[in-house]
């Protein structure tokens, strides 16, 4: 059995590597970081003219139709890059339009997505912090021939600049059979963004208020009350791909480190040349590489094998945000007091880390999913 990358996925890695060492550096990521919706347009239509956004469209809408697993090594060399942009909520809308959309549905935002004429995202932490079904308070109540969405969501990647969104809420009861997706355009009366700082300036995140927004009847995505499986389809998803950002950048900061070991000098000597030192980058080296097959195997499980997708996600996202965040620390230190400075560029990989670290679900809750998911 052959758990490598096939010739066309190294070739997609290395020129996603190149494109973006050229086009996305940290003085790039800085200058986004520094603009009000981090939302570089003219970057985006460049990923988009390579196919980026259209990676996991099908073929008859306009996209390359690949897997989660052509999608994670893409993400992989997005967290290297800390690339900023609304990219992976997008992903994550195209994911849940695809799994659950009605073909008109499909017909209008599939090719958008595909061809980057569009950005969307996916709406459904509440002020419970919860990642369950239980989680979705929300109200959507019948009302002219359709639904009236009151409520709030926080968290919303991208909020601002997304098209649509793709919004959980309650439709009746307490627990899954109650979650109903709509489709809400961004610009719908009663729906209003509210910024919310985080400690990661390359991804934006909004509270999203909805006061008695109505929306058509052919805006449910999938069937009333039939939302939370797809939901939870897409939460895997986005645990994968953080999982994927995750190894990328933990591996950028490991060399950035080592890097910096062999030029930085103490007491007449390359710091890299003392014991402790070396021991450091040996244990981050021993946490990367067996992490690395942790993705493959969920990215991979997600379309190949889906009754064992939910573990292997839960499993990549639970160690990938500790090996991210360990290994961000352990390069800081490596550094020493200039790693997380301003002027250094080594603070962006360490606020990366952090927000991959709790987005989606930490790794205490993912290990605690493991648990109670049952035998494979």
């Amino acid at each position: 059995m052959d758990f490598g990358l096939s010739e066309e996925q190294e070739q997609l890695q290395r020129s996603a590597r190149e494109f973006l060492a050229r086009e996305c550096p940290p003085p790039f990521v800085r200058e986004v970081m520094r603009d009000a919706d981090g939302f570089p347009r003219g970057f985006y239509e460049k990923i988009a003219g390579l196919g980026w956004t259209g990676l996991t469209v099908p073929a008859t809408f306009g996209g390359s139709g690949l897997a989660l697993l052509d999608l994670s090594i893409l993400m992989e060399e997005v967290g290297r890059a800390v690339m900023p942009g609304p990219f992976m909520a997008t992903m994550l809308a195209t994911l849940a339009i695809m799994q659950a959309g009605s073909p008109a549905h499909k017909r209008l935002w599939l090719p958008k997505f595909a061809t980057g004429g569009a950005i969307g995202t996916v709406a459904f932490l509440e002020e419970s912090d919860r990642l369950d079904a239980a989680g979705v308070t929300t109200r959507a109540k019948s009302a002219r021939g359709g639904y009236r969405l009151d409520g709030t969501k926080l968290f919303v990647a991208d909020a601002l600049v997304a098209d649509v969104i793709v919004a959980a809420f309650r439709t009746s009861g307490k627990n899954e059979s109650g979650v109903t997706l709509f489709l809400v355009p961004r610009d719908a009366p009663g729906l209003s963004v509210t910024p919310l700082p985080t400690i990661d300036q390359t991804r934006r995140v909004y509270e999203v208020a909805f006061d008695h927004v109505e929306v058509p009847a052919n805006a449910v995505v999938g069937k009333v009350g039939e939302g939370w499986k797809r939901l939870e389809r897409v939460r895997d998803a986005a645990a994968v791909l953080l999982a994927a950002d995750s190894l990328g950048g933990a591996q950028k900061a490991l060399e950035m480190a080592v890097e910096y070991s062999k030029v930085r000098e103490q007491f007449g000597r390359p710091i890299g040349s003392f014991q402790a030192v070396k021991h450091m980058a040996a244990e981050i080296v021993s946490e990367i590489e067996p992490a690395r097959a942790l993705v493959w195997y969920a990215a991979y499980a997600y379309d190949a094998t889906p009754r064992e997708a939910a573990r292997a996600a839960s499993m990549a996202k639970a160690r990938l945000s500790d090996v991210y965040m360990r290994t961000a620390d352990r390069a800081v230190q490596m550094h020493g007091g200039i790693g997380f400075t301003w002027e250094h560029d080594m603070h962006l990989w360490f606020k990366r880390a952090k927000w991959n670290e709790l987005a989606f679900g930490d790794a205490t809750f993912h290990r605690e999913r493991v648990a109670t998911l049952g035998e494979w």
